[in-house]
C-alpha cells in the first residue's frame, strides 16, 4: 500500500469514530430518560350528574293510614200503617227527600164515609147526653120537693152516665178514624235519598204484610268505619281526651280533594282475631262525595311532630341492609346514609338516621352512585 493510501485510510477511520462518539452523545441521555420517566395515571370515574335538594326540619302530621267503608247514621224502611190501595206516588227511586215530605197516598174513601157516619153518631149521642143531663137535674129538683122517687133519680143519673159514655167512644172512634185518614198519606219519616220503590201504585198494601214501599237512606252526615293497628291506640285515646283527631276519606278510584271529617267513636274492646281496633268518623256530606257502602282510603291525623326531619320521598332507596340516602358534601362526594323511614306525608319522607337539617340529598342520578362518588350537580360545571 502507497503512504497516500494509507493516510487515506486513517482518515476515513477517524470520521467514522467521531461519527459514532456524536451519535452515542446524542442519544445516551434520550434513552436514559425514557427508561426513567413514569406510565402516565389513568383519568378518574365522571363525575355523576344529580339533582339535589335540602333536609327540612318542622312540624310533621303523624298520619295513620287505613280502609273503611262509608255507612249511613240511619236507613229508615217506609211501610204503610194502614190497609188500603196505593193512589198516588210523588217521589221518583233515587230522589232526595226531607222528613215529612209526602211520598205516596192511599184510597181514603172508605174511611171518609166512615169518618162522617161516626160524626153523625155523635151528634146523636149529644143530643141524647143532653136530654138524660137534664133528666137528671128535673128528677133531683123533684126529689127534693117529695115529688119524685129515689128510683127514678137513680134511673135518669144512670141513663145520663150511659149517653156520656156512649159520646166518649164515638169521640174515640172518630179520632182513630182521622188518625187512620193521617196514615193514608205516608209520608218520609227521616231525610235522605230513597232506594228503589218496589210497590207500584195501585196495589193493595196491608199492615200486617209489612211490605217494604221504599227505603230512605240518611246522606248528610255520614259515617266511615275503619280499623287501626292495636299498636296506635295509646295515642289515638290520648287525642280524643283533647280534641277529636281529623280524619281525610276518599275512594281509591277519585281524584277530588278528600272529605273531612272528625273521630268520633272508638270501639270498647281490640279485635284479638286481627290485632286492631273498630274506630267511626263523621263526615259532612252536603257534596254526596262519600256514598254508604262505598270503599274508601282512610287518613286518620291524631298528632303532630313539632321537629320532625324530612326528605323528598324520591330521595329514599332500599338495599339488602334496608333504607338509605345520598347526601352530597362541600367537595361534591357523595357519602351513604342507612336511615328508618317513618312515614310519608305529602311526598316527603319522614326520616331518622344521621343527617341534620340544611343537608343535600339526591333525589336523581342515585342508581349511577356509590359512596364516595363524585356528583356534580344538574346544571352545573363539574370541578377539576
Amino acid at each position: 500500500m502507497t503512504c497516500p493510501a494509507k493516510y487515506l485510510v486513517l482518515a476515513s477511520c477517524a470520521l467514522i469514530g467521531l461519527g459514532g462518539a456524536a451519535l452515542l452523545v446524542e442519544t445516551g441521555p434520550a434513552s436514559a430518560q425514557s427508561q426513567t420517566a413514569q406510565p402516565a395515571q389513568p383519568p378518574g370515574p365522571p363525575a355523576v350528574s344529580v339533582i339535589t335538594a335540602a333536609v327540612q326540619r318542622g312540624a310533621m302530621p303523624v298520619e295513620i293510614l287505613a280502609n273503611g267503608n262509608a255507612q249511613s247514621e240511619a236507613t229508615v224502611t217506609v211501610r204503610t200503617r194502614v190497609d188500603g190501595q196505593i193512589q198516588q206516588r210523588f217521589v221518583q227511586e233515587g230522589q232526595f227527600v226531607k222528613r215529612g215530605d209526602p211520598l205516596f197516598t192511599l184510597d181514603t174513601r172508605l174511611t171518609r164515609a166512615t169518618l162522617a157516619q161516626q160524626e153523625a153518631q155523635l151528634a146523636a149521642q149529644k143530643a141524647v147526653a143532653a136530654r138524660t143531663a137534664a133528666d137528671v137535674t128535673r128528677y133531683a129538683s123533684l126529689r127534693g120537693e117529695g115529688f119524685a122517687a129515689q128510683q127514678r133519680l137513680e134511673q135518669a143519673q144512670a141513663d145520663a152516665a150511659a149517653a156520656a159514655a156512649n159520646v166518649r167512644a164515638t169521640e174515640a172512634m172518630i179520632d182513630y178514624t182521622r188518625t187512620t185518614l193521617d196514615y193514608a198519606t205516608i209520608t218520609a219519616e227521616a231525610s235522605g235519598r230513597l232506594g228503589s220503590l218496589p210497590v207500584p201504585v195501585g196495589n193493595f198494601v196491608r199492615a200486617a204484610d209489612n211490605t217494604a214501599l221504599a227505603t230512605i237512606t240518611q246522606m248528610d252526615p255520614i259515617l266511615v268505619q275503619f280499623a287501626v293497628p292495636e299498636r296506635w291506640l295509646p295515642e289515638i285515646r290520648a287525642a280524643m281526651a283533647k280534641e277529636a283527631p281529623q280524619v281525610t276519606a276518599r275512594a281509591p278510584t277519585e281524584s277530588r280533594t278528600p272529605s273531612k271529617g272528625q273521630l268520633v267513636f272508638i270501639d270498647s274492646q281490640v279485635d284479638s282475631t286481627t290485632g286492631t281496633v273498630m274506630l267511626k268518623a263523621r263526615f259532612n256530606n252536603a257534596d254526596n262525595g262519600l256514598w254508604p257502602g262505598e270503599y274508601v282510603n282512610v287518613v286518620l291525623t291524631p298528632s303532630i311532630e313539632p321537629d320532625a326531619i324530612s326528605v323528598p320521598v324520591q330521595a329514599v332507596q332500599t338495599g339488602q341492609q334496608g333504607r338509605y340516602i345520598y347526601t352530597v358534601d362541600a367537595e361534591n362526594r357523595a357519602h351513604r346514609r342507612p336511615v328508618e323511614m317513618q312515614r310519608v306525608v305529602n311526598g316527603r319522607a319522614v326520616i331518622t338516621g344521621e343527617v341534620k337539617a340544611g343537608d343535600k340529598v339526591v333525589i336523581e342520578g342515585t342508581q349511577l352512585l356509590s359512596d364516595g362518588a363524585r356528583v356534580v350537580e344538574r346544571g352545573a360545571r363539574p370541578q377539576s
